[in-house]
């Protein structure tokens, strides 16, 4: 029997719990479990098979631990926010329980995006014999699993790496993010960062712009350019890369209402003095957003995420492009979500499966490339999230 916990009633929960639900040979006992126990229900209903619910707080390390124990699954799938990240692993290590997470953890006081505080349980769960698997969402996740996956089966050596997220989705509010409004903002406003010749460049946020013509029709983009903590371990892992960026689609819309909103310190994370309260503005800004997980059945569209590598084969120069177009409706007529939880939720639950299924089980804290690519890769053609390789295409990117 494979039991699994998943923590995280939002909209990449609903998209996960669904996707496992598809599976019971794998996984064979679910139970859905969040601060909000009536979120959890709500997704239990969707499902057309019984699965369990839960209260539990990620932040309460004893009640969580206690819970796992009393619990005992194989493995806790943990897409509740990042600040969470490192109460769950040490929870899983107090329950001897493996763990999935996808993205890395952030302070709630900091907006850092570093693997660092993961990274230093490694030893811990080496020795408890447990594999902790970091950031198994699209980007984190499938990109890391594309790179790694163009390195070993189209090049002898990769140099450099664009990883390229286009949604171009339109869900008709003024406003909105795709998914939490906290982390969404705290991440587009950061210092951007990329990878060039061995160390890491800062420049000012969303600084840098390209244009970028999406294959099969999806349509021509503003790309900008951002830090996102793939290329914190891709840079690591893969030594040959001479330079690594990432960017991300936005339209004029979102950037008019996001500098407003910066300009009147509504995106701040620091707390201010309020009618006798303290209250962090950008907290404040989510509760009055629409809430990701009711995008569905408005945002029409489709995405289009993949990475371009260029390197050299057998002496020459090549460049290849893989990436995945997903349907925002298809997605909700599917799992009841639109495309952005639908493509990290998907990763997260093939990832999990390769886990359970002894093939990604190695004792220690683990990125996405590090894992053997393609039975990820044959599993994303399978599970709702197919694949295409285009080589030399000829893109000319900055």
């Amino acid at each position: 029997m494979s039991k699994v916990v998943i923590i995280g009633a939002g909209g990449v929960g609903g998209v996960v719990t669904h996707k496992c639900a598809q599976l019971p040979d794998v996984f064979q006992e679910i139970v859905l479990a969040s601060r909000t126990e009536s979120k959890c229900r709500a997704i239990a209903e969707q499902v057309p098979r019984a699965i369990r619910t839960a209260p539990i707080d990620a932040d309460n390390v004893p009640e969580l631990s206690a819970f796992l124990a009393s619990e005992k699954p194989d493995l806790v799938i943990n897409v509740a926010l990042p600040y969470q990240d490192l109460h769950i692993m040490d929870a899983c290590l107090n329950a001897g329980v493996h763990y999935l997470d996808t993205a890395n953890y952030e302070p709630p006081d900091t907006a850092r995006f570093e693997y660092s505080w993961q990274w230093a349980y490694r030893e811990k769960f080496e020795k408890a014999g447990l594999t902790a698997l970091l950031g198994s969402g699209f980007d984190p996740g499938a990109t890391n699993v594309f790179t790694a996956y163009l390195a070993r089966h189209y090049f002898d050596e990769i140099h450099t790496l664009d990883i390229i997220d286009v949604n171009g989705g339109e869900h008709g509010y003024p406003f909105a993010t795709n998914f939490n409004p906290e982390i969404n903002i705290r991440e587009v406003t950061a210092e951007c960062r990329h990878w060039e010749d061995g160390r890491f460049v800062a420049t000012p946020a969303m600084s840098t712009r390209q244009s970028f013509a999406c294959p099969e029709g999806v349509g021509t983009y503003n790309i900008y350019r951002m830090y996102h903590e793939e290329l914190e371990s891709l840079a690591q892992n893969f030594p040959s890369l001479k330079k690594a960026q990432f960017w991300m689609s936005f339209g004029d819309s979102y950037l008019k209402h996001l500098e407003v909103l910066q300009n009147v310190g509504m995106t701040g994370i620091e707390p201010v003095a309020f009618e006798g309260r303290e209250i962090v503005p950008i907290q404040f800004l989510k509760a009055l957003l629409p809430d990701p997980a009711t995008l569905g059945p408005r945002t029409r569209g489709k995405t289009c995420i993949g990475c371009v590598v260029t390197g050299v084969k057998d002496g020459k120069e090549k460049t290849a492009y893989v990436y995945n177009i997903k349907d925002h409706q298809d997605c909700y007529q599917e799992v009841k979500s639109q495309a952005i939880s639908y493509t990290t939720g998907v990763p997260a639950m093939i990832g999990a499966k390769l886990i359970l299924e002894g093939k990604w089980r190695r004792p220690g804290v683990w990125n996405m490339e590090q894992m053997d690519p393609d039975p990820f890769m044959e599993d994303m053609n399978k599970h709702g999230l197919p694949w295409t390789v285009i080589e030399d295409p000829g893109f000319n990117l900055l």
